[in-house]
């Protein structure tokens, strides 16, 4: 007896689609990182927030299980390709931020889809990310106001990211993207 996929291929195929629009702006997101470190490094945050882009939608789309991750890989793979350099950046980044994403999904047993769950998720990413990049990168040698606006921004970036996202999930819902699909 033939078992149903846990995501189907109309699923996968649109989680395919998000991966690539979300993986080329990863990959000039990581093309510009360089930048944004020597010239503003307290405004990385809104550059690495991106990256909360392919789960947010994924999830928005279609609130099932494995989307988000899913999608955050496929988007790590496209942005290898424009950014060959920073493959396991990239990967590891999807890694965190689906398992980030599907985390807070399964604690409501992918039942609770409101905007506060999304948030929560872009919250945590936010914290964890502001500690891990304000250490590696010794932004405590910056000035006291370029550390708190680093912070911030660090904080607000995922947050930002994700209304974006939720924004972009919902349209693309409304148009019928899911459409014979079962969702949460």
């Amino acid at each position: 007896m033939a078992r149903t996929p846990l995501l189907s291929t109309r699923v996968l195929l649109v989680c395919a689609a998000l991966g690539v629009a979300t993986g080329l702006l990863g990959g000039v997101a990581g093309a510009i990182t360089p930048l944004v470190l020597i010239g503003a490094p307290w405004a990385y945050g809104l550059v690495l927030g991106s990256h909360v882009l392919p789960g947010i939608i994924a999830q928005q789309v279609f609130r099932l299980p494995l989307v988000a991750l899913t999608t955050h890989v496929l988007a790590a793979l496209v942005a290898s390709a424009v950014n060959p350099a920073w493959i396991w950046r990239f990967v590891g980044t999807a890694l965190l931020f689906g398992a980030i994403q599907e985390g807070v999904a399964a604690l409501t047993r992918y039942r609770s889809w409101g905007a506060w769950r999304f948030f929560t998720a872009a919250l945590v990413t936010g914290v964890l990310v502001a500690a891990v990049v304000f250490a590696a990168a010794d932004l405590g040698k910056l000035a006291v106001w370029a550390q708190i606006a680093y912070l911030v921004i660090a904080l607000a970036g995922p947050i930002l990211w994700t209304a974006a996202g939720l924004a972009l999930g919902e349209r693309l819902r409304r148009a019928g993207v899911a459409r014979g699909v079962r969702t949460g």
